[in-house]
């Protein structure tokens, strides 16, 4: 699919300051420039985060109510349940307050419900086992803020709550005795884009300080912090990108033993990076809730062994192996469905239905999909008797006012700006189809549907040293609004011994037009390009770079992204 490319505009004022004070290459001042850093000290604090300019967990509202209540439940010996969603943020985050509370407090338990039988957050049945259990307070983790009518319920039965979330609340807010919530209108701590084991966090340590605990009692769990803060999207800027750049060295010095059996079952190399706890930690822990029980997770990561870890380990593999298996087959058959339906395959929305599909995976494959079409893209399956699907959007397309749009064809939505969920009845499937497809086409730009990359800065191949590359390195751990670079090189030429692997895949040897520089990298589903290459002719390739780690041997080289053949033209759309 042809993609446009963007190269990101200079900020050449900025740029030209932090040459001056840091004196290393200008295209890496021209990086930090277009991330916001522009002077000495504001780089010195990017590229060593410091865990002294963490914000105090005080100016968090409702910290000081929430603590005293944690309190008197610990000094009245209180039965408390840590109540959590069943994604990788939400087990780490029981798992955490989970393990420093144990220290302190033994009648405690957790509790993740099932994702099918009671869905995502709060549940009724989830109450209710906590006032079978004897339970007087729940703290609920990644989950809760908009759980008005159940946490009013729970007060019915005398059990107490206390929220600690980060998903945007509404108007009305639940009657719970304390809620941690930065997205709060009136709360006025200073960063608000902590994920949900980051709001767990700073209630530790505000705990720590409550009850007067050992220093870095809260810190001992930054690893299942990074993990969450990487699996969930959240921006990898300040608290964050402090939080995990600590907990990285922690997953990599003293691990959480459900990480470190995670990582040997995986195969995963060491050092861990932000890549592999997105790509290879994160897809397990989830896994346990997409095709089975979130709380094997949670399991996993408070478990007093490495060989107890271990074996549950085994389990997220193995759920994890279905889950992939699940995902192959069911994008396989939804791309099938495409083909075979000419209407659909030329339409500016994908909505399909089949009701054997797992509803596990049918959000995975939705993202799938848009891989290969652009385009906003819904997969629906059969639940009970009822359709649930999963919707994932495009860059820059309102997924969730397409869906509001279309409601009277739906039992019950929700979601935001790129995803979202919905439930419906199954004779309406074809309705809601057909009136998506218009509500999209109507409203959708040109521009988004096709892929757009976005180039951060244009190099020469001569530029692409170690050096180069450590300095790059140092910019970790990446996520939004801290992205890997995206680079740019202009007229570069096959040495002839750039060759297809594995039907798929281009293994390149380039270099440049002085055949003084040549380079190796990797262009994985770029097969169809080949062509390109042949003859010798200039090419401009975008790419990132990256180490190769082969036969012992560490060597640098590009991670190709695409190619087209080379324009004098300097405008890359």
């Amino acid at each position: 699919m042809q993609k446009r490319w963007t190269l990101v505009p200079a900020r050449s004022a900025p740029a030209q300051r932090l040459q001056e004070q840091l004196n290393i290459h200008p295209a890496l001042c021209s990086l930090l420039a277009q991330r916001g850093i522009t002077d000495f000290e504001e780089a010195r604090s990017f590229f060593r985060p410091s865990l002294s300019e963490l914000h105090s967990p005080w100016l968090m509202k409702d910290m000081q109510k929430a603590t005293e209540r944690i309190a008197h439940a610990i000094s009245q010996q209180e039965r408390v349940m840590i109540y959590g969603d069943y994604d990788v943020d939400g087990t780490t985050s029981v798992a955490s307050l989970y393990l420093f509370l144990q220290k302190v407090h033994a009648p405690l338990t957790y509790y993740i419900p099932h994702r099918y039988r009671e869905g995502y957050g709060i549940s009724r049945a989830g109450i209710d086992e906590a006032a079978k259990q004897g339970i007087t307070l729940i703290i609920s983790v990644d989950c809760g803020i908009k759980s008005v009518a159940l946490i009013e319920y729970a007060r019915t039965l005398g059990i107490d709550f206390i929220v600690c979330d980060h998903h945007l609340p509404d108007e009305q807010l639940p009657a719970a005795i304390a809620i941690l919530n930065a997205k709060q209108k009136d709360c006025n701590y200073p960063y608000k884009e902590l994920c949900g084991c980051g709001v767990v966090f700073k209630l530790m340590c505000a705990l720590q300080e409550k009850l007067q605990l050992p220093a870095r009692a809260a810190f001992a769990h930054l690893d299942l912090l990074a993990t969450a803060i990487a699996a969930d999207i959240v921006p990898m800027t300040g608290e964050n990108r402090i939080l995990t750049y600590h907990g990285l060295q922690q997953a990599n010095h003293s691990p959480n033993y459900g990480i470190a059996a995670l990582a040997e079952i995986g195969g995963v190399q060491r050092p861990l990076t932000i890549h592999q706890l997105v790509f290879m930690i994160a897809p397990r822990v989830n896994a346990a809730g997409r095709m089975d029980e979130g709380g094997k997770a949670v399991a996993l990561f408070v478990a007093e062994s490495f060989e107890q870890a271990r074996g549950f380990a085994l389990q997220l593999q193995s759920d994890n192996s279905d889950r992939r298996e699940a995902d192959k087959q069911t994008t396989q058959e939804a791309l099938q469905l495409i083909e075979e339906n000419p209407q659909w395959k030329n339409s500016k929305s994908t909505v399909l239905y089949q009701p054997h599909w797992h509803k596990g995976v049918v959000g995975i494959v939705a993202s799938r999909l848009i891989e290969y079409y652009h385009r906003p893209t819904i997969v629906l399956t059969q639940s009970g008797e009822q359709v649930a699907g999963s919707a994932r959007s495009v860059p820059g397309f309102n997924l969730y006012e397409a869906i509001h749009t279309c409601r009277e064809h739906l039992l019950g939505y929700g979601g935001h700006f790129a995803a979202a969920g919905m439930t419906l009845l199954p004779d309406q499937v074809d309705a809601f189809r057909e009136k998506f497809e218009i509500v999209v086409a109507a409203t959708i730009t040109p521009d988004q549907l096709i892929p757009e990359i976005i180039i951060d800065q244009e190099l020469r191949l001569s530029e692409v040293t170690p050096t180069f590359f450590s300095i790059i390195s140092q910019m970790e751990p990446f996520g939004p609004e801290n992205l890997r670079p995206v680079f740019l090189l202009r007229g570069v030429c096959d040495t002839g011994q750039s060759k297809i692997v594995k039907e798929e895949h281009i293994r390149f040897s380039l270099k440049d037009q002085t055949n003084r520089v040549a380079l190796t990298g990797i262009g994985f589903g770029l097969a169809s390009r080949f062509e390109l290459l042949r003859g010798g002719q200039p090419v401009d390739v975008v790419c990132t770079l990256e180490e190769n780690h082969f036969n012992n041997k560490t060597s640098l080289q590009l991670r190709v992204i695409d190619i087209r053949q080379s324009s004098d033209n300097q405008n890359t759309n």
